[in-house]
């Protein structure tokens, strides 16, 4: 089957092709490693700035206006660097399917469950991400190792989230349920997105996360003029504020940071960053919302930072090490 080309200049896998290997991952170094701790910076937003919005602004319109705004941002950047976005429709349904799983759909759900859920049960279960990805990845796409360090890596990982939010946060399943269900659905989505967004690998990240971003403010655009008629709201400066920064450092940032990152870490790498997520969470719903700090957050910071290097550190290191 012929393949497409991109107005980047690379060339894109049939959607049919087999997942990459991680064997195409190349070595990793610091760097590496600072781009996954930058992307964790820009996710870890998220929730405390989708809090300040919600209340003027419904979780459709909100979403559709973050993504334009990230769209126009990332464009205006790809214009300097005289780089085009693909003509192709082959292009365009992998962008679209990609942006569908990993942010239209995950993103709403959750947004839609913030109005009902507390953040902290929202932070918790939506750190389940990489337990899924690596139960996806062992037990259908084996795509890449799925070892029993990663597998340890991401229940302490788990265990450190629910360490630092406190157990009590799940105490809530009772009064919650649908909305809590709701968010442990988004968490499967993101670790789908993360294992088809391999096959975008070889188009330029800022690329995809423009043409996706564009697809899914696009596709959310009609059913918030008709369900939530925009120019009958009334969001509040600090609404509007918080959601031109989701739109810019989550979105945009976060996303191209996304791509960077699956191609030189891989899948399940990739998703540790969920975990490290957690701390910078905490700090901001500190600063921004005002929430208190768990008393047992030196030990979760532990419990996290020792599962995030259990799956982060390559199994041939380790055993070096232990030799």
């Amino acid at each position: 089957m012929p393949q497409s080309t991109s107005g980047s200049g690379h060339t894109a896998p049939s959607a049919s092709a087999p997942l990459p290997s991680m064997t195409a991952v190349g070595a990793r170094n610091w760097r590496d490693y600072a781009l996954l701790f930058a992307l964790a910076c820009c996710w870890s937003s998220t929730y405390p700035l989708a809090k300040l919005a919600l209340p003027t602004i419904p979780p459709i319109t909100f979403i559709s206006a973050r993504s334009l705004i990230a769209f126009a941002f990332l464009f205006a950047i790809l214009w300097m660097r005289g780089v085009k976005l693909p003509t192709d429709v082959k292009a365009w349904k992998l962008f679209a399917t990609q942006q569908l799983i990993n942010s239209t759909f995950p993103f709403l759900v959750i947004t839609w469950s913030q109005q009902y859920v507390p953040a902290s049960n929202t932070v918790v279960l939506a750190s389940t991400t990489p337990i899924f990805a690596f139960l996806i990845t062992s037990l259908i796409t084996r795509h890449e190792p799925a070892t029993l360090l990663k597998l340890a890596g991401a229940i302490l990982g788990l265990a450190g989230t629910i360490a630092i939010v406190g157990l009590d946060a799940l105490r809530g399943f009772s009064g919650e349920m649908v909305a809590e269900i709701a968010i442990l659905l988004a968490t499967i989505s993101f670790a789908c997105a993360t294992i088809f967004g391999l096959r975008l690998s070889e188009y330029d990240p800022m690329v995809v996360a423009t043409g996706s971003l564009l697809f899914g403010g696009l596709v959310l655009l009609p059913p918030s003029l008709i369900i939530d008629q925009p120019w009958t709201l009334h969001p509040t400066p600090t609404a509007i504020v918080a959601t031109i920064v989701m739109g810019i450092v989550s979105s945009a940032l976060g996303l191209m940071l996304f791509y960077v990152c699956l191609g030189r870490l891989g899948t399940l790498t990739t998703n540790a960053q969920g975990y490290l997520r957690i701390p910078i969470g905490v700090g901001l719903s500190v600063l921004l919302l005002g929430e208190s700090v768990p008393s047992n957050l030196a030990l979760g910071l532990l419990l996290v930072m020792a599962g995030v290097a259990a799956m982060t550190v390559p199994a041939e290191k380790f055993k070096l090490r232990k030799a």
